[in-house]
């Protein structure tokens, strides 16, 4: 095709039976004449796609047309004439999508997404610094305390890292420290408590008292023959928040803080700082007040995974409202479900608190159904106004200035213009989960402080019922007290294990 263009075209080709050349072709080219013109031609002249111009003004013509240069170009991106009013100009390529992209001056690959490019992430940055702070303090407190940085007597720890009473001493969720318990408070006996510097089952490092495996000031020490409503309690409060930032090991936080400087950094740049610390810390202590209700009262609970697995609901909700425009969404929700599911079932394993992992993730979910923007097909009004959705996966994506909290403040009433029945549903869905969100919550706090409902079956979802070496998995962390006797004739009553059936581990 390309040659048969080239030989039709009046432009480029040379007439050699046109009437109006008199002399051969070979003639000398001072002497050939000048072609006949057509009122259909607007060229002027031959065969030569060049043509020279001597210094009288005349064009001159090589003088075979078979010359290398007169010959068909094999370069297609080469234009045949001079038009430009016909011939589409060369585009340079679109950018490329892979965040590495290889330099052509340098011949080194630069990474096109930065870093610190970008909206600054202040709270993952944040969060990050403050965790690894207080984690290389626990190293060091726990080195000093029993001569290593490390648990490793009177057990290893597989997270590489302090003790569990340690833990407790810095602040991770401990029940006996935050209310008063049954078979604590009313004991017939007195009650041996693990030390912070515990290194073994017997002997002095079971001598202390709950209020000195607490540490913070100490709480109400238990007394033989008490009562469950003695005044005042223990009511260390704040252990449903300081354990976010408290790790079992370099192999816990490094999970952690490696999830939250890639999803969660992502996560802060595109819904915002204020938003993304709401969900962040809202699911983190969800997570440890449901685990409190739930979960075994021996379990030291720490880690920000809860507040993880909140981040993690909003790349799921948001992949829901974006399904439609995403490329491979079915591949998107099969990792994100992958993702879950491993960190369930790792928590199925003895001395995990999965309840942590469970409340951090449906308080995600209900956060992102109201802090979110409505979907595209839900928030498209009756008139040809439609907002575009701006989420998570859409980073250049922005919002019409009538279209959220902004757009409301400015202009309430147009805010609400043209809105369509299903807006208005999804609006009453939003308040109904806000409003279960807290009252939850707050239902959560009364039944953990006054109502001490418990629930027979929800240990499953923490544990499965498998025994090992006559040890019932769903057992471990459940606190149990036996009488033991004293050299001196006493008898006193000793956390039973002093391990995983005494203090468990959280991941």
């Amino acid at each position: 095709m390309a040659a048969n263009n080239y030989y039709h075209d009046p432009y480029t080709r040379n007439d050699y039976n046109n009437t109006a050349y008199s002399n051969d072709w070979r003639a000398d080219s001072s002497s050939r004449p000048q072609p006949s013109t057509s009122p259909f031609d607007d060229r002027q002249y031959g065969y030569s796609r060049n043509p020279s111009q001597s210094s009288d003004g005349v064009h001159q013509y090589p003088s075979n047309p078979f010359d290398e240069r007169n010959t068909i170009p094999l370069d297609r991106r080469q234009k045949k004439h001079d038009s430009t009013a016909s011939v589409a100009p060369i585009l340079e390529p679109p950018p490329h999508d892979d965040p590495f992209v290889r330099d052509a001056k340098s011949g080194r690959s630069r990474r096109r997404d930065r870093w610190f490019k970008g909206k600054v992430t202040y709270v993952c940055f944040v969060l990050t610094v403050v965790q690894l702070v207080v984690f290389i303090a626990e190293l060091i407190k726990n080195g000093i305390l029993t001569k290593t940085p490390i648990e490793i007597h009177p057990s290893f720890n597989p997270m590489i890292g302090p003790s569990p009473y340690l833990l407790i001493n810095m602040g991770a969720r401990y029940v006996p420290c935050m209310h008063n318990m049954p078979n604590v408070q009313n004991a017939s006996l007195e009650i041996m408590w693990p030390c912070p510097n515990a290194t073994a089952t017997t002997g002095d490092s079971v001598s202390c008292s709950l209020s000195d495996l607490c540490g913070f000031s100490g709480v109400p020490n238990p007394h033989v023959g008490g009562s469950v409503t003695d005044s005042p309690a223990p009511n260390q409060w704040w252990r449903f928040i300081v354990p976010i930032f408290l790790h079992a090991g370099i192999i816990h936080i490094g999970f952690n803080l490696l999830l939250q400087m890639t999803l969660g950094r992502d996560v802060e740049q595109l819904i915002g700082s204020v938003r993304f610390a709401l969900v962040y810390f809202a699911a983190g202590i969800f997570g440890f007040v449901l685990g409190g209700n739930f979960a075994a009262t021996g379990i030291a609970s720490c880690g920000c995974s809860g507040s993880l697995f909140g981040i993690l609901a909003i790349t799921l909700l948001d992949l829901l409202y974006t399904w439609s425009e995403r490329k491979s969404p079915i591949k998107d929700l099969l990792f994100i479900v992958l993702d879950v599911c491993i960190a369930f079932v790792l928590g199925l394993l003895p001395g995990l608190d999965n309840f942590s992992h469970i409340g951090g993730f449906c308080m995600g979910l209900v956060l992102g159904i109201c802090i979110l923007r409505s979907p595209t097909t839900i928030a498209r009004r009756t008139s040809l106004h439609n907002p575009s959705y701006s989420g998570v996966t859409t980073r250049h994506a922005t919002a019409d200035a009538d279209e959220g909290l902004r757009g409301f403040i400015k202009q309430p009433l147009q805010f609400f213009q043209d809105r369509r029945g299903v807006w208005w549903a999804w609006w009453a869905v939003r308040a109904f989960c806000l409003i279960g969100a807290l009252v939850g919550f707050i239902l959560l706090l009364k039944n953990f402080y006054v109502w001490r409902t418990g629930c027979g079956w929800c240990k499953y979802l923490s544990c499965l019922p498998i025994k090992t070496g006559g040890t019932d998995w769903c057992n471990v962390g459940n606190l149990d007290f036996t009488p033991t006797s004293t050299g001196n004739g006493t008898s006193r009553r000793d956390l039973f294990g002093m391990g995983l059936d005494g203090v468990g581990r959280m991941l």
